[in-house]
């Protein structure tokens, strides 16, 4: 195959993250920027995230080879009409730039992070991805092409078992106990030490006055982590309630797209699997009891990477179930 390159775009709610790809797989350009998510930031911040993005990744490169294909992994995008405003903004930005193109309409590919996801964490796009971070989702295709997605409804309507999640369950619990509507807990205590707090009433000004969003509450699941491993029954609760919660999605997800005895990979990704003890494990096995054939593993890849090859897989016109070496 003659030389190519490649971009994947990584572009969510708080970064942008891009690389350029050789066709060996190799990465030799990549670059961070800002928020992309257009749904949160609009659509001219995305496009100026993005657009720096590019422009950094391919200038910190030097083998000057025209860009063959391109695949943005984007927070927001799912809904058919996203994909339209999206197509509109890239073109923008392809006219924009003074960079060598050599781009084809199949050779484009804009789908949503999840999709990305699941290919840079198992290295191709059979399996499952159960993200859970800030926000949480689970998504899954299968060797027919079929795909299946839960959650990822946002912290207002949803995020079951996210960090936003566990953190403002274990505030609620902890107000409720400071109240006398709940049992014990020491997380009264270990918020108000986290935060530097006289007492816990101080958490109105902490997050009301103070605007925090969902990224900064979420930040807080940790505490309600270590008060669980500690023996805290009221935040024990709490973690036990977010890992069925993800255990639930994910059984839904397996059970539309893989036979009972099929053998896949499921990928855990985000903050939540590494900043909790026991999560991960009580996870797998409950999964494990509904498909004994499954596989939990870390990511292989980033999620930038798994951009980056399924726009080297569009050049390259392969099956994207053709794996990737580690």
């Amino acid at each position: 195959m003659k030389k190519v390159n490649v971009l994947g775009i990584d572009g969510g709610g708080t970064k942008t993250e891009a690389v350029l790809m050789d066709e060996n797989y190799q990465v030799i350009g990549s670059s961070k920027s800002g928020p992309s998510n257009y749904q949160s930031v609009g659509i001219e911040v995305a496009k100026n995230s993005i657009q720096t993005a590019i422009t950094q990744a391919v200038t910190n490169n030097n083998n000057h080879q025209p860009i063959s294909g391109i695949c943005l992994g984007l927070a927001g995008v799912g809904r058919p009409e996203d994909f339209p405003v999206v197509e509109n903004l890239l073109q923008e930005i392809i006219t924009n730039l003074p960079i060598k193109w050599d781009l084809h309409q199949n050779t484009i590919i804009i789908c949503s992070d999840s999709n990305i996801a699941l290919v840079g964490g198992i290295g191709y796009s059979i399996g499952i991805v159960v993200m859970a971070g800030t926000g949480s989702l689970v998504f899954g295709q299968n060797s027919q092409g079929l795909t299946k997605r839960v959650g990822g409804w946002g912290y207002l309507l949803g995020d079951e078992g996210s960090g936003y999640n566990i953190a403002i369950r274990g505030l609620q619990a902890a107000l409720k106990s400071y109240d006398g509507r709940e049992s014990p807990t020491t997380l009264i205590t270990d918020f108000q030490r986290h935060l530097g707090l006289k007492n816990i009433e101080g958490i109105i000004e902490v997050v009301y006055r103070r605007g925090w969003g969902a990224t900064d509450i979420a930040a807080l699941a940790p505490i309600v982590s270590a008060a669980a491993d500690k023996g805290d029954k009221v935040a024990k609760k709490i973690i036990q309630g977010a890992v069925e919660e993800l255990s639930i999605a994910t059984k839904i997800v397996i059970s539309t797209l893989f036979k009972p005895h099929e053998t896949f990979e499921v990928v855990t990704i985000g903050s939540v699997w590494n900043s909790m003890m026991n999560f991960r494990v009580w996870f797998e096995d409950s999964i494990l009891a509904i498909a004994p054939a499954a596989k939990l593993i870390w990511p292989r890849h980033q999620p930038v990477y798994g951009a980056a090859i399924l726009a080297l897989k569009a050049v390259k016109g392969k099956s994207q179930k053709s794996k990737v070496k580690s």
